[in-house]
């Protein structure tokens, strides 16, 4: 193989991480990243959707918070998620409250809080395409 030739890597997984509590975002995210993702922050619902909208197509999944300020809560971006873009992948988290099957969108996966960073990792390579 030449020097010159392209080296085939796998496209890196692109997740939105939407939790407003700052240095558990900030904990999440760099994890997230040395684990190989491809991260985006949203501090609220309303910063996700419009990271969804700008990049309409190249999200793979959405890991939430539910208990978030704003007029939209995490289960309600995921419900929202889900019928606009259902490609979409969802986990939903929370440290107060645990979402019975019934409230939660079809295909989504609940992590209480606190939850250890290397089994968030796992259950993204899980549901991660390819």
């Amino acid at each position: 193989m030449s020097d010159n030739q392209p080296v085939d890597r796998p496209m890196p997984v692109i997740v939105v991480v939407a939790e407003d509590e700052v240095l558990v975002r900030m904990m999440t995210v760099a994890r997230l990243s040395d684990a190989g993702f491809e991260i985006i922050e949203a501090t609220d619902a309303a910063e996700a959707i419009e990271i969804l909208n700008s990049r309409e197509g190249g999200i793979h999944v959405l890991f939430s918070d539910i208990n978030m300020p704003g007029a939209m809560n995490g289960l309600e971006l995921a419900h929202h998620v889900r019928t606009r873009w259902p490609s979409i992948a969802l986990v939903l988290t929370s440290g107060l409250a645990s979402p019975t099957m019934g409230d939660m969108p079809l295909n989504c996966r609940f992590i209480p809080k606190p939850y250890k960073l290397h089994h968030v990792i796992h259950h993204l390579r899980q549901i991660s395409p390819g």
